[in-house]
């Protein structure tokens, strides 16, 4: 039976239940310009576009797709960094009735190629600094036609902050068989045919690297992504007088749904960065009167720690929040200082399209995924007899609800997998440990594979980082686990000092004091100082390059020994 125990800490003025649009996502642009056709819908680096400029370009990019061939299901490539082009091309595919599939920009063209093979593509928008990237797979023939991009089209010169160097970048006049720019796509001012999708059509197809083999593409309809977006808008108060501070790449289903499809079916002002720069978005917040900023935890940790962020004027932020990973407390404590807003964590996979867990904005927890969202019956499992469990109890967290995607890609062994049935219902399984607490809000303890296993002791990674964290030198912290003879595996600790206090405390200050905030088995036995931490493209520690690279160093130790 689903559990409630959570509805007594449930938003105030909020149904715990919301209907799901039957109309198709790229309709949300569509009211919203026909309701605010002069109102600024994006603020990019200077240059500014209203809802009716953004709607008719995103109906004459549309008409450019279907004239080149793409037709009602068609799978076309975005690869392009965030800009007004990601945000356009998006619904200018769903116009043409055709699937996004959001790449990130950071794939090599052999990672492209496994993209374009899985899942049929035939076209692709991208990012004239990703063009070199692309172009091989022109020559090979796995793409047939490719609309390029310049940012710099949408910027003002007079912009007085940093700019990253690709936005700056003047258009190139690329050339090529099949290959068309951006703005002479438009010059074609090409109308559309009808629009004909709706909720049950495959709208967005975005791919999970997972934990083990190649990556899955996720089928998202038009209704599984209208789900999140009209859920992101209440619970979050998204409105027409909201200012977005988008940030996250766009290619992430996070930034996909709450810093573009949110704000755009609200009316609401996106102001749009490329790059994260902390300087920037103090600058941004104040100019412009940022309201909303969805993040992830590292973005957090850079922002607060910034020397110059008493220059900036924050009060007119009212909601700040995101997932990725758990928010260290002593940061939470720290943005709440200076903000006065409290940070509240979700918690989503690309698999639901975003988020499944929402922490209630006015009863916000820390360190704590919240609890479901609207319509989502969220159960914990254990992992050998997948009997339900109850409150304070360590098992799988499996979801059912309107956002959870039809399945994978041509994946019929692994959606077998990823499905359980309770009650007649199907439920996602999410992979990932979790438990909840008497009041029904969720905690992540840790992904299966992460565990640590120190001497038959389960260490959870996350669970030290947050004790890391509150030491006043450390910055940002990664915890993995190496091999140990004596204890099978013991725990490492990658730490960024913060600034100024390299040279005033040492590793084993560190691991000092760490013996006192946590039990025996937990602290970490190595603590080795790093100038940065591996991070994908939408800010996530990469623990498993650490790991990797740990294995490999001692491989090469080993084989040097010999």
């Amino acid at each position: 039976m689903k559990m409630t125990r959570y509805y007594p800490y449930w938003p105030h003025r909020l149904s715990q239940t919301l209907p799901v649009p039957v109309t198709s996502v790229y309709e949300n642009l569509a009211v919203s310009a026909r309701r605010y056709p002069e109102k600024v819908a994006i603020h990019y680096y200077g240059g500014s576009l209203t809802y009716a400029q953004f709607n008719d370009e995103v109906e004459k990019i549309a008409g450019y797709l279907q004239n080149v061939g793409v037709v009602k299901g068609d799978r076309v490539l975005l690869f392009m960094q965030n800009a007004p082009q990601f945000m356009m091309s998006f619904y200018g595919i769903l116009r043409a009735n055709a699937v996004v599939v959001p790449i990130n920009p950071m794939n090599i063209t052999e990672e492209l190629a496994f993209y374009v093979q899985d899942c049929g593509i035939e076209v692709a928008i991208v990012g004239q600094e990703l063009f070199d990237r692309v172009h091989p797979l022109q020559d090979r023939g796995l793409l047939k036609h490719m609309i390029v991009a310049a940012y710099s089209d949408y910027i003002s010169g007079d912009f007085p902050f940093d700019m990253p160097e690709e936005v700056r970048a003047p258009r190139q006049e690329i050339k090529g068989d099949n290959v068309t720019l951006w703005s002479e796509a438009l010059k074609l001012n090409l109308q559309p045919g009808p629009h004909t999708v709706g909720g049950e059509d495959m709208a967005v197809l975005p791919y999970t690297s997972g934990t083990t083999g190649k990556p899955k593409g996720c089928v998202h309809t038009h209704a599984t992504v209208n789900a999140n977006t009209v859920g992101a808008v209440y619970w979050s108060t998204y409105n027409t007088g909201s200012v977005v501070l988008t940030v996250l790449p766009l290619f992430h289903v996070t930034g996909l749904q709450h810093s573009m499809n949110a704000p755009i079916f609200a009316g609401s002002t996106m102001v749009l960065m490329t790059r994260w720069n902390r300087d920037v978005a103090g600058e941004l917040i104040q100019k412009y009167g940022v309201t909303h900023w969805v993040n992830i935890a590292t973005m957090v940790v850079d922002f607060v720690s910034n020397p110059n962020l008493s220059r900036y004027k924050l009060e007119t932020l009212a909601s700040v929040g995101g997932g990725g990973a758990p928010l260290p407390e002593a940061v939470g404590e720290k943005l709440f200082q200076l903000t006065g807003v409290r940070y509240a964590e979700g918690y989503g996979l690309s698999e639901t399209i975003s988020q499944t867990h929402f922490n209630p904005p006015d009863r916000p927890k820390l360190q704590c995924l919240g609890i479901p969202s609207f319509d989502v019956d969220a159960r914990v499992l254990d992992g050998e007899s997948s009997r339900e469990l109850g409150p304070n109890e360590q098992g799988e967290l499996v979801v059912n609800g309107p956002q959870v995607l039809k399945g994978y890609w041509n994946r019929p062994e692994e959606n077998a997998a990823a499905f359980t049935e309770i009650d007649g219902k199907r439920f996602f399984r999410t992979g990932d440990i979790v438990k909840y607490d008497e009041e029904g809000y969720f905690f992540i303890v840790d992904r299966v594979k992460r565990m640590i296993n120190a001497a038959g002791f389960k260490v959870w990674p996350t669970e030290i980082e947050s004790i890391l964290y509150k030491h006043p030198a450390v910055q940002q912290a990664c915890v993995i686990g190496i091999p140990d003879e004596r204890r099978g595996e013991t725990v490492k600790a990658y730490v960024i000092l913060q600034a100024g206090q390299q040279g005033k405390v040492s590793e084993e200050d560190i691991i000092n004091w760490s013996k006192e905030q946590m039990a025996a088995y937990k602290y970490p036995r190595l603590v080795q100082f790093v100038d940065k931490l591996p991070v994908s493209a939408s800010g996530k520690i990469l623990w498993r390059t650490l790991q990797e690279e740990e294995a490999a160093k001692r491989k090469f130790e080993r084989t040097s020994e010999g």
